[in-house]
């Protein structure tokens, strides 16, 4: 089959493009609540994860673009309207041959499960799921209903350390059969690992990045 280009003259301004804009596979990546598209983890995790065979576009919630425009720090806008907005992009690649996957960080990759549960996508990658708010773990706090809403495969990207989820909180809680989730070593909410690892910041992005690429591959076997 060949591709059309994609559609980036009918995208809204300000998006960023990684990998082959020809690619079979395109990720469409969100951002966390309190940084944007062009944040250090989101930048280096989209390089490493583009390739000839895979496309990511990062873009930006609405509270997000005003933040930048206005210069100051917004709050996340509701669920409601980061879903609205999540479905306007996948809507925009509708048709466009291409195999979709959603992507996202931490709160980003909340919103990007939420939609795996209503669209017509190879799966969801979430890097830094946030499982919980920070230091509450009563089981009512615990946001498990986008998980198992999904529809496609999900990967998480977890890092052992994080204080959204960490492995020792998620021992023995069950995932959904078509959930796989995946500890990055030492890694904190942002997959950054303490230097007593013996592990870099880079490694745990390369390592995240290749079991993403491996979950996009595998979705198409």
């Amino acid at each position: 089959m060949i591709l059309s280009p994609l559609p980036t003259e009918a995208l809204p301004a300000g998006f960023r493009l990684d990998g082959n804009p020809m690619a079979p596979n395109l990720v469409l990546l969100a951002h966390g609540a309190g940084a944007g598209m062009d944040h250090p983890f989101m930048t280096k995790f989209a390089a490493l994860l583009g390739s000839d065979e895979i496309a990511v576009i990062r873009f930006e919630f609405p509270y997000m673009i005003r933040a930048r425009d206005e210069g100051k720090r917004r709050p996340p806008d509701k669920l409601p309207r980061l879903i609205e907005c999540y479905q306007q992009w996948i809507k925009a690649f509708a048709g466009s041959g291409r195999r979709l996957f959603l992507a996202g960080k931490s709160m980003g990759g909340r919103v990007a499960t939420v939609c795996g549960a209503d669209h017509d996508v190879e799966g969801v990658i979430a890097l830094g799921y946030p499982f919980h708010p920070v230091g509450k773990t009563e089981p009512d706090k615990w946001r498990w209903e986008p998980i198992q809403a999904c529809q496609v495969p999900l990967l998480i990207l977890q890092g052992q350390r994080d204080s959204f989820g960490s492995e020792t909180e998620l021992a023995g809680q069950p995932l959904p059969s078509g959930t796989t989730l995946e500890w990055i070593t030492d890694g904190d909410h942002s997959l950054v690992p303490r230097k007593r690892s013996g592990l870099s910041e880079q490694d745990n992005l390369k390592r995240a990045a290749d079991l993403a690429r491996g979950f996009i591959k595998g979705c198409a076997s």
